[in-house]
């Protein structure tokens, strides 16, 4: 036998081990298994370039895969033998940047929509029961959290329009103000009340996460949300109103 072949049969073998172990740990973990939870789970994809991509910075996410085109489908046709193999059932899932605009995410190089279509399938355990199916598939397709972030450094400068600002939002080409990307109008609600948030949250159409890096915890840490107007009176009211609910019960105690 031909030591390339040996060695072919040799490394495929190893990767169809390697493919396995990771997608049996997350199927275990959380009933469905991604290509991108593969491409994790098998140390192919880096999480800071995979936060990248989700937020539109990244063209393709197979830019950043650490492997080459030819190991990466090896990868993906083993992968999707082994779901068929399990029983597991197929669903499309949409992905959607992280920014704005909310535009589409890709995922090939070719941008090839049958290669589309395989990555942003997801493989779903049979054991759970069609309502919970149905409810992992309503949390995987909804649109992800925007993120605005509270810079450390007060001197930066939006990539659009070279003006700066107490918020800014990361883009392909760098930060940029809110008033650039549409935000500006949003009103800032600090954290701290669960109730209040969920209204604020639940009374407009748009919010966005607020963040600001700790140095002590080397994390970003949430700070509030930016909410629209009417979410945020939404919110107040809402919080008034159990203030006044609460206030007779703690009358009576008092009493």
């Amino acid at each position: 036998m031909p030591v390339f072949l040996a060695m072919n049969r040799k490394t495929h073998a190893a990767l169809v081990g390697r493919v396995t172990r990771a997608a049996e740990a997350t199927l275990g973990a959380q009933n469905y298994v991604s290509p991108i939870d593969l491409l994790l789970g098998i140390g192919w994809l880096d999480p800071g370039a995979l936060a990248r991509w989700r937020q539109g910075q990244i063209d393709c996410l197979e830019g950043v895969v650490q492997a080459n085109l030819p190991r990466i489908s090896e990868a993906m046709k083993i992968f999707r033998a082994w779901a068929t193999a399990k029983g597991l059932i197929a669903s499309e899932t949409q992905y959607v940047a992280r920014s704005p605009q909310r535009q589409a995410l890709r995922f090939s190089r070719s941008g090839d929509q049958v290669i589309e279509r395989l990555y942003r399938t997801h493989w779903i355990s049979p054991a759970l029961s069609e309502k919970k199916r149905e409810k992992l598939l309503e949390k995987s397709s909804r649109a992800p959290e925007l993120v605005v972030i509270q810079p450390l450094d007060a001197n930066w400068t939006c990539q659009r329009c070279g003006g700066t600002g107490d918020l800014l939002i990361m883009e392909k080409g760098g930060p940029a103000c809110l008033r650039c990307v549409g935000l500006d109008d949003l009103e800032f609600l600090p954290a701290g009340d669960a109730s209040q948030t969920r209204q604020a949250k639940a009374g407009g159409k748009r919010y966005a996460v607020v963040v600001r890096f700790s140095r002590s915890r080397r994390r970003y840490e949430r700070q509030g949300l930016l909410v629209e107007p009417q979410g945020l009176e939404d919110g107040r009211g809402a919080d008034q109103g159990h203030s006044a609910e609460a206030r007779p019960s703690q009358d009576r105690c008092q009493g």
